[in-house]
């Protein structure tokens, strides 16, 4: 078996969300090896740094070292492009958490950027590459709904609620449309393709919000919601398949995702595409309640970094990754292409494009399959031999 050479890598910020990338990419993710971390917050840098037994950076250490290949980006939406823009200047691959950036001009930037210096530059949400998604692609592609002629996605929640214990929700970039959104549009063009055109609306209720956590030091301080509360369009995918997108943070705080393809033969359900699990459910014609599907995909758990992993293979293997930041600026488009719809009150023509790898190959439920067959230490490079052995196993 052919070895190949770890992918060197740093996370800057060190954030709630960079928890679960550390633990995942120093136990699952093989091909990842943590150099170290790096945030403003020197203090917790070094809580970081002695929690993961990992070395603290200054971000000038991470751009002048040639060793470090790629870099993870966990900063606030609001700073996405002046961190990539920097880490792509100095020749590093960029994995960013979702969004590239709440401005689709300076996304569309990036990628330009980073497709004229010949680096990789990637985005989350990788929570498609999970058992949800890749199970529902794979139905779908199998033809067990037929024709999928419309699907929805709607999501409620209290973003006042969450503004008190993660304020960036209310600042611009943070908001339910945007923010979360992505993982809606992500999982649409995953089973649909390309999105055509958009239209719809957006904007904000109750700007004036006042602090309510009494034990919180801002409590009864008035702020400002800066983003978007809600959001509500209609996509028009080139297959000819409408969708319709529904996200409102001035609702309750029990979360309700309601995600549906509704095909010629049957409808499929989704749950959640902010996770990587969730029930997988099919209406045939002719039945009255839905049936759950078993997962044909592995990663259910927590996985947040596969995507950057996937890219790491990509980056060795000189490949286009899942992640792609094409794909991620199309995702982003579909949902700043609504913004822009409400603001005309025109249709939005889309303007990007971006190339719709495969699924992922079934039969990896852990570690890269690492632990119990040696050659999956390869995971995402022996993809078509994979697929073939585990169709010859069914």
């Amino acid at each position: 078996m052919k070895q190949f050479k770890k992918v060197k890598t740093a996370i800057v910020g060190c954030g709630a969300i960079s928890g679960i990338y550390f633990q995942n990419m120093l136990h699952s993710f093989e091909i990842l090896e943590v150099a170290g971390c790096c945030d403003l917050n020197r203090e917790l840098a070094e809580r970081t740094g002695a929690r993961y037994q990992i070395p603290v950076l200054e971000m000038n250490e991470i751009l002048e070292d040639p060793e470090i290949e790629l870099v993870i980006n966990l900063t606030p939406p609001g700073a996405h492009y002046s961190v990539i823009r920097t880490l792509l200047e100095h020749g590093k691959h960029v994995y960013t958490e979702k969004v590239l950036c709440p401005d689709f001009e300076k996304a569309r930037e990036l990628t330009e950027l980073a497709e004229e210096k010949g680096l990789y530059l990637c985005c989350a949400p990788d929570t498609f590459l999970g058992a949800g998604v890749q199970t529902a692609r794979y139905l779908v592609e199998l033809g067990l709904i037929g024709t999928v002629t419309s699907c929805t996605a709607v999501l409620q929640r209290d973003g006042r609620l969450l503004a008190e214990k993660f304020p960036f929700t209310a600042k611009a970039g943070g908001g339910i449309g945007i923010d979360v959104g992505i993982y809606y549009s992500t999982a649409l063009v995953q089973l649909l393709g390309e999105a055509e055109e958009v239209c719809g609306m957006s904007g904000i209720m109750d700007p004036e919000q006042t602090h309510y956590f009494a034990g919180n030091d801002n409590f009864g301080e008035t702020y400002f919601q800066e983003s978007e509360t809600y959001l509500s369009g209609v996509v028009r995918f080139k297959s000819g398949c409408i969708g319709t997108l529904h996200f409102n943070s001035r609702s309750i705080r029990t979360e309700k995702p309601y995600v549906a393809f509704y095909g010629t033969r049957g409808i499929l359900f989704l749950e959640d595409p902010n996770f990587f699990g969730g029930e997988v459910k099919v209406i045939m014609k002719g039945q009255t309640e839905p049936i759950v599907f078993p997962h044909t995909h592995g990663y259910d758990g927590d996985n947040r970094g596969i995507g950057a992993a996937e890219m790491a293979w990509s980056i060795r293997r000189g490949r286009v990754p899942r992640t792609d930041g094409k794909m991620a600026l199309h995702c982003l488009e579909i949902l700043t292409g609504i913004v822009e719809s409400g603001r005309t009150k025109q249709f939005y023509r889309m303007r990007t494009s971006f190339e719709r790898l495969s699924g992922l190959p079934r039969g990896y439920f852990g570690a890269f399959y690492a632990q119990s067959q040696p050659e999956g230490a390869l995971a995402f490079d022996n993809e078509e031999e994979e697929e073939k052995k585990w169709d010859r196993q069914k």
